[in-house]
């Protein structure tokens, strides 16, 4: 039986997110795709290529997903549709969402490869240049760059962590109405002048009910 370098990726990307490092073998990859070791190794030559890869491949679908917002017409467009890439990749691909957020020392590494080290800060840089065309168009308030970006990032990732981990018992559009209703609480506070809020903000605050969470 032959195998492709994506599906031992996929498969690859599921094992370490069941059983950790401590539970990821090149043969157990291989007994898990029905194929010898040696299939595997035609593709890559030991583990560390293997996860190098998967965080690689994860972190360039991710760009993917945030950069189609430069199809926006304006800067406060680029924005939205980079939370909406943003939203759309964790929701879609929460292995790989997970994969690049987790630790490299988790994974073997010391550090993360050169080449891994590239396509994150691009992603973390598209945010930066977001926010700061946002500031020069008066559509955020004057303040660091990077410092707001930083804070729309970590607000984002630990609502979706929140969510992808099971700790809000919510359903799919549950959780996206609360999602796009926090932002909006988050946006009313680093608004410009040009801000233009969205019509779903004027809509009633939606809370988390006690049953919500654990």
């Amino acid at each position: 039986m032959s195998i492709s370098r994506d599906q031992i990726l996929t498969r690859a990307c599921e094992m370490y997110l069941e059983g950790g490092l401590d539970g990821f073998s090149m043969r157990r990859l291989a007994r898990s795709l029905d194929v010898t070791a040696p299939a595997l190794y035609r593709h890559y030559e030991g583990k560390e290529a293997l996860l190098r890869d998967v965080i690689d491949e994860a972190f360039k679908m991710f760009g993917a997903f945030l950069y189609r917002a430069l199809a926006g017409l304006t800067a406060q467009e680029r924005l939205r549709m980079t939370g909406e890439g943003y939203l759309a990749f964790a929701l879609e691909h929460p292995r790989l969402y997970q994969v690049i957020h987790v630790s490299p020392e988790l994974l073997g590494f010391d550090d993360l490869p050169a080449d891994v080290t590239r396509q994150a800060c691009a992603t973390g840089q598209f945010l930066v240049d977001r926010v700061r065309e946002c500031m020069d168009a008066d559509v955020l308030a004057g303040d660091d760059p990077q410092a707001v970006a930083t804070t729309i990032w970590a607000f984002s990732h630990g609502l979706v962590s929140l969510y992808l981990d099971g700790v809000l018992t919510l359903d799919r559009d549950a959780f996206l109405a609360v999602f796009h209703s926090s932002f909006a609480r988050l946006f009313a506070g680093i608004a410009g002048p040009a801000f233009k809020p969205p019509a779903a903000a004027a809509a009633d605050p939606i809370s988390f009910a006690p049953g919500q969470l654990r």
